[in-house]
């Protein structure tokens, strides 16, 4: 069971830095808390929890290999580039028309998908999270299928615990910002934030076609 603890501790290092590096979830549990309130951080982070179990799963019975094809991960960036795409691009139409946004009525986008569903999307649409799944997801994993379906579960729970700590903390100050932000500033971050999901889903077309190309 110590060895269980040691490996758990080192993974969970691990995911915390892949969990916080910018990406479009960061992005959305912020924007929707300043829209929605704290809450959309977990809801987001439950979808994107339903697809890492599914992914999870895959990957203990060999699901890594068909991630890791250039074929596969080059579709998966064009496909999130153009899905990223529309989410960004409504952020900041709704930024740009403002009115009652500081009642939650922006990102309209991600209100007709769900905020479950859109962190779902937002997760397999990003190529790089499945390949970062795929490597080092899978090779940390290893460690955890000695100790059987303790040690699945372990690593699958260690890694989303991060996931939704993260996340939630994101949309607390969104939902916290929102009470002493002027309107204009609330604008401008929802903005930025679209900006941001705009220029991921640039670099997502991007290494898709260089994944394709091989």
């Amino acid at each position: 069971m110590a060895g269980l603890i040691a490996i758990t501790v080192s993974w969970a290092l691990v995911s915390l830095s892949g969990v916080m590096a910018p990406g479009p979830i960061s992005a959305m549990s912020f924007s929707q808390g300043t829209q929605r309130g704290f809450h959309a951080g977990p809801l987001i982070s439950a979808g994107h929890a339903l697809t890492e179990l599914i992914l999870v799963a895959g990957l203990a019975v060999g699901l890594g290999q068909v991630l890791q094809q250039s074929l596969v991960a080059g579709l998966i960036g064009l496909l999130g580039g153009a899905f990223l795409l529309w989410m960004g691009v409504d952020l900041v139409r709704s930024a740009w028309r403002g009115g009652a946004m500081l009642n939650s009525q922006g990102g309209q986008g991600a209100a007709r998908l769900g905020l479950v569903p859109a962190g779902a999307l937002l997760s397999v649409s990003n190529p790089y999270w499945l390949l970062w799944w795929a490597t080092v997801g899978a090779a940390n994993m290893i460690s955890f299928l000695k100790y059987g379906l303790l040690g699945l579960a372990t690593f699958y729970l260690s890694h989303i615990l991060m996931d939704f700590g993260w996340n939630s903390l994101l949309s607390l100050i969104g939902a916290s910002g929102r009470q002493v932000l002027s309107e204009r500033v609330y604008r401008g971050i929802l903005a930025a934030c679209g900006l941001f999901l705009m220029a991921f889903s640039v670099y997502f077309v991007i290494a898709g076609i260089g994944f394709l190309r091989g």
